[in-house]
């Protein structure tokens, strides 16, 4: 898998964790191993301008996610999974560590943004959270993923809670 992590915000990030849960997500989803993916970080200008531009909406946002080849996971255990550029994932470090700061169980910007990463890749591959339902089983997918990622890197504690507006 190819993913590309840049961080453009000037700001410190753990850039090896967000390559290794954005590896893992799209490993549980079963997404080929030649799809590539970007993750880019940066201030809350930039992601102010992004938001403004893509989604008409003021201020900035902590993750956006672009997707390129609309790849969906496979539906089947038998299906070869989809494989193709995923796209574009745009996280702000600001915005995560403000959340993390307000969420219920407090959290590092560094839990946050790896929070957002899963998003985002969920995001990528068509899940939603605007319908109740929808809501539910992206958070519920997200919740999986990262507990799973915790547990193998033998991170202890619970996940942080779901906290993003996007």
């Amino acid at each position: 898998m190819t993913i590309d992590v840049n961080n453009e915000s000037g700001r410190k990030v753990d850039e090896a964790a967000l390559l290794d849960i954005a590896r893992y997500a799209l490993g549980r989803m079963r997404i080929h191993p030649l799809s590539e993916l970007s993750v880019i970080v940066v201030d809350s200008d930039a992601m102010e301008q992004l938001h403004l531009q893509w989604m008409d909406l003021p201020g900035p946002t902590d993750v956006m996610s672009f997707p390129m080849d609309e790849l969906r996971p496979p539906v089947r255990d038998e299906e070869d999974p989809p494989q193709g550029l995923l796209g574009d994932i745009v996280l702000c470090p600001e915005v995560a560590e403000r959340q993390g700061a307000d969420a219920p169980t407090q959290h590092s910007m560094d839990e946050e943004l790896q929070l957002l990463t899963v998003h985002g890749v969920l995001h990528l591959l068509g899940y939603d959270h605007e319908e109740p339902p929808e809501r539910a089983e992206m958070f519920s997918l997200q919740s999986a993923i990262l507990d799973g990622w915790r547990a193998e890197q033998g991170l202890t504690g619970p996940s942080p809670a779901p906290t993003t507006t996007s």
